[in-house]
This record gives C-alpha cells, structure tokens and sequence, in this order.
C-alpha cells in the first residue's frame, strides 16, 4: 500500500509512507522517511530495519525472507531518486544493482526468477539475476496506482497488469518469456559499473559494487526488433470503470479485480479468463486497498476506505451442511444447500449472504442476484489498511496506515462479526 497513492487519513502515522506483505504474507515491510523496517507477523517483531537522516523509501518489495529488498526512495527527501529502482542486501547494508528509467518508478514485483517494474504506462520484465537481462516490455494504459500482481508458484508463473484500454487485464505466462537474441537496436542501453560476469544474484557474494541498467522507455517494446518465441497473454474486460485493485492466488490460477466505483469484486480463472465470482462489498462507492487469498484459494478478504474488512467465501467446501432453515440476508449461521431452488433464498451455493429475492434473479435487475460478505471485521480508527489471511487457522490480518496492526479471528460455520484476537502499535510516535 502506497500511501501518496491513496487517499490520505487524519490518523496516519507521521512518517509512515509504504507497507506491504511479503509474498506468503508471513512479514510485511514499511517505509519511512527515515528509511525502512521488516516485521515478523506471527509474533509482531521487528526483525531488521535501515533508518537514517539519508532519506525516505516511499516503496520496499521483498523476496520471501531473504536479505534481498527491492527499494524506491519516496517522501519530501528521497533516499534515491524515484526514477530508480534499487536492489538492497540487508545482510551487507547496501545496494548491489541500480536500475534507472526516465520516469517515476509505480511499483516492484518480486520472484526468485523474475523481476517486473511497473511505471505510468510500461512494464518491464527481468530474469531476475546480475546482471539482469529483459525479457520483454508491455505497455498498460494510465497506471498511476502501479497496479500489478505476480503469482508466488514456480511452475505457474503468472503475473497481471492493466491493459491498454480502461478496464481491461493482462495475464502473462512469465514462463514464456523465453531468452532472446537480439538482432538489431532495442531501446535500452546498459551501463554497468564493475564486473558483468557476477554469478546470479540469488546466490551470488554480492561484495561487488552495485551495478547500475538504465532504461530508455521513450518508445514501444524494448523487443520490437528481437527474434523470441511466442508470448502467451491473454486480454479480460474486467470491469468498464479503471482497475484500482489487483490479487493473485498463490498458484496463479486465480485473479481478482475492482474497479474504482469498488462496489464489485471479481474473480477470474486466470488459463481460461473467465467469470468465476461477482462479489458485492457493498452499494457505495469506495476505495479498495487490498484484496487477498487464503493459501488454499477457498476465501477471499478485502479492504475499504469504509474501515471494514470483508470475507467471502469462494469454495462450497468450506461451507458446513447443516439442517437449517432458509434465511434472509442477515449474518448468522452459515448453511449450503445441495440443490439451487426457490426454498433457499438468502444464501448462495458458496455461503455467502444473498438475497432473499435471488431466486427471482432472472426477472430482477443484478443486485439481487450479488454474493455478499458471509464475515467482516471493523477496524476502529477506520485507517487504510492491508488485509491478509493469517498462518493461525481462520485469522485474518490488517496492517494500517496509523502504525497499528489487528489480528481477528471468524467462525467458518457461522460467519458474521470477526473476534479481535491482538491489537498492536508497530509504528510508535
């Protein structure tokens, strides 16, 4: 969560300017104006930090646990420039790869074999390695949030941006973008400072001085003029406002998507593209800040500018069966019915909250027909907050803007109101 990219909050921590997850959501990273920390989650403890009087970090990517870090200097004194994307040894406390572009760095993507960088209207994808070599260029419309998502398997490397038109997903297969040999000029130089034959990064004795890649993304593709295998993407009409949130399940069958109204969620089958889920957070406009699956790919939690949590259901499995009687669209027990018929209104076939007039969704306009929320969860000081499922069984967790972190657990059979398990303050004054 990009702080300057969000609408800001009278209770945010001063000096906070970034957090994210790490990719299986066991830590999350902040930047500050001071620089950043990284926090255990299960329990809340800082486990490395790099603050000085050099500058702020407006944006720090992880890989997994490692001691590398993907940063981007952000706040009024950037420790870099925002141009730049640098990559960082904690370990070593300093950079071992510099990559410059012409514009404003949006966001970083990590995988242990891939590296994308997200700008206003351009990705670029890497083989994540030193030097890193470019796989390929794809251009996006406005892309001002840096909206991107990679999926976290090694053998379904998927990763989804904006398409070109307003609206519209890309899902790339990253395992297509093979190597490719150049047969003319492309649009990027390099420039690199020390040894080029370094062994690849993740594995490398990074002693060496920090190599520097700039990029010119003036132009189209930076392999308009290279000779590459086929590169298998595939175009979605998600929504017809702009895309203002973007998940991935780890295996990368899954995405989810929200628009700017953020009234809908949807859920799409990544090989196929198609509509899977339409899931109603509610009626008003709102902002979203973060979408995330359960590692099992069966719930769904997202995050508002409402200062509620949201959970959906996404697999019948996960629903008990009960005998129970049918229900309205209230929280309560949460019951699956083996066969669709007029008798079980006010639940859908995956649990969540229907209405009781779905059974006439044929001849009633769209509302009645949405899956609602089967559990949520209030955060008190309704700060922005990203939201992840946590390693405790049925946990959720939210790390907000104002330097406090919540821990809630739900029922699975009877949804409804999430139980506060913790409340911490990560982020003192």
């Amino acid at each position: 969560m990009n702080l300057s990219r969000t609408s800001p909050g009278m209770n945010d921590a001063p000096g906070l300017l970034y957090a994210g997850f790490n990719q299986d959501y066991g830590c999350f990273a902040i930047g500050l104006d001071t620089g950043f920390r990284v926090y255990n989650c299960h329990p809340l403890i800082n486990q490395a930090k790099n603050e000085s009087e050099d500058g702020g970090i407006g944006l720090v990517e992880m890989l997994y646990r490692t001691n590398y870090l993907a940063l981007v200097g952000g706040g009024r004194n950037p420790r870099y420039p925002p141009n730049k994307v640098i990559i960082y040894d904690s370990i070593k406390a300093k950079p071992v790869l510099e990559l410059e572009y012409k514009s404003e760095v949006k966001n970083v993507k990590l995988r242990k074999d891939r590296l994308t960088v997200v700008l206003q209207n351009k990705v670029f994808v890497y083989h994540f390695s030193l030097p890193p070599q470019l796989l390929h260029t794809f251009e996006t419309c406005d892309n001002e949030k840096g909206l991107a998502a990679v999926s976290t398997s090694a053998n379904h490397a998927i990763l989804i941006i904006p398409g070109r038109q307003k609206g519209q997903l890309q899902i790339i297969d990253l395992n297509s973008l093979g190597y490719y040999i150049s047969v003319g000029e492309s649009d990027h130089t390099n420039n690199y400072i020390g040894s080029p034959q370094l062994p690849p990064l993740l594995t490398s004795d990074s002693s060496n001085s920090a190599n520097s890649l700039t990029h010119n993304n003036s132009n189209g593709s930076a392999n308009s003029s290279s000779t590459r295998r086929s590169i298998n993407v595939s175009i979605i009409p998600a929504h017809t406002g702009k895309l203002s949130c973007l998940s991935l399940n780890q295996e990368g069958s899954r995405c989810a998507t929200t628009s700017d109204k953020g009234t809908l969620i949807r859920v799409y089958n990544t090989a196929t593209g198609s509509l899977l889920h339409e899931l109603r957070r509610g009626v008003d406009r709102a902002e979203i800040y973060a979408i995330a699956f359960n590692q099992e790919s069966t719930r769904l939690c997202v995050s508002s500018d409402k200062g509620t949590i949201h959970i959906f259901n996404l697999d019948p499995s996960v629903v008990t069966h009960m005998d129970h009687k049918p229900r309205g669209p209230t929280y309560g027990e949460v019951v699956s019915y083996p066969t669709q018929s007029p008798t079980n209104y006010g639940l859908t076939t995956t649990g969540n909250r229907g209405s009781a007039l779905s059974f006439m969704k044929d001849l009633l306009p769209k509302y009645f027909s949405s899956e609602w929320s089967f559990a949520n969860a209030k955060i008190p000081t309704e700060s922005r907050c990203l939201v992840a499922f946590g390693e405790q069984k049925n946990s959720i967790i939210a790390i907000c803007a104002d330097g406090t972190c919540y821990k809630y657990y739900f029922d699975p059979r009877k949804g409804g109101e999430c139980t506060r398990e913790s409340f911490e303050r990560f982020l003192k004054d």
